[in-house]
């Protein structure tokens, strides 16, 4: 019979996770590496989601980007933007964040086995699809081809420079775009949905995973409906006004479902009817 240390808590209960390590990615993001109390971590899939606190800040969804085959702690990579943002990137090395989850329907790394899958990205959007990327690649022999298609507004904005190289290593076919740039930029330069069409792939056997601004995944959905990708193959993440992460509140209402329980991750042919309701 498990003994209440073994016992954890609900879901509304926070846990206290201290800052093991902090990195800057951009001139407003940075990626936190938080370790459980304990030595037990927590389990997530790729997509999942936290709700994040810093004490007094208020409390936040931020998408976890970490390894989900990794040590139990935890990754974030967020951008400041508010007052809770902002007080968890300004945290410190040994200072404590609290984490309620992780929450919400994942990327199906399962469902995709044997296709090719195209890992599309805009912006920070990067960081939610980073546990699936990594998850592929752990399992390259089970795809087909793998291409990730990231695109940022200036090349000084653009997450996990580093990591690129790595992944093109591992197997990776990647294609970075960005909205503008100075002379010394020599990749693309342009939209995210332009990828699409310069990118090679069986769309009969082509899966797509896409997250980024809602206009940037509408514009790149679109690409890949010409391109002859179904519908039922492409998955976006979804961001709405999460609040409780349990379907108890309805903030976060979007049509027939509640995103932090029947998402963030959707088929696109789940969402395309509501996302026709202007401003739903």
């Amino acid at each position: 019979m498990p003994t209440s240390a073994d016992a954890r808590p609900g879901p509304m209960v926070p846990v206290p996770f201290a800052v093991a390590s902090k990195r800057q990615e951009t001139d407003d993001t940075w990626t936190l590496e938080l370790s459980p109390p304990g030595e037990k971590g927590i389990a997530f899939a790729p997509g999942q989601f936290t709700m994040i606190s810093a004490f007094g800040a208020g409390e936040v969804p931020i998408s976890i980007s970490g390894d989900p085959a990794g040590n139990g702690t935890l990754v974030h990579t967020v951008r400041a933007v508010g007052l809770a943002t902002s007080a968890i990137c300004r945290a410190s090395p040994g200072e404590v964040l609290e984490v309620r989850g992780p929450f919400g329907r994942p990327w199906p790394v399962d469902e995709v086995e044997g296709r090719d899958v195209l890992v599309i990205a805009g912006g920070i959007g990067l960081a939610p699809l980073r546990p699936a990327l990594l998850a592929l690649l752990a399992r390259r022999e089970r795809y087909g081809r793998l291409l990730l298609l990231y695109g940022g507004r200036s090349p000084d904005q653009l997450l996990y420079v580093e990591e690129l190289e790595r992944w093109r290593v591992s197997g990776l076919e990647v294609a970075v775009s960005v909205d503008s740039a100075g002379p010394e930029w020599l990749g693309h330069v342009g939209v995210v949905p332009r990828l699409v069409g310069r990118s090679s792939f069986d769309p009969a056997r082509a899966a797509a995973l896409v997250c980024g601004p809602e206009v940037m995944m509408r514009f790149t959905v679109s690409a890949l409906r010409e391109a002859g990708v179904d519908a039922a193959n492409v998955y976006a993440s979804m961001e709405r006004n999460m609040q409780c992460g349990i379907a108890h509140c309805g903030h976060c209402q979007l049509g027939p479902t509640l995103v932090c329980r029947d998402g963030p991750v959707y088929r696109w042919s789940e969402l395309e009817n509501w996302l026709r309701i202007r401003e739903l």
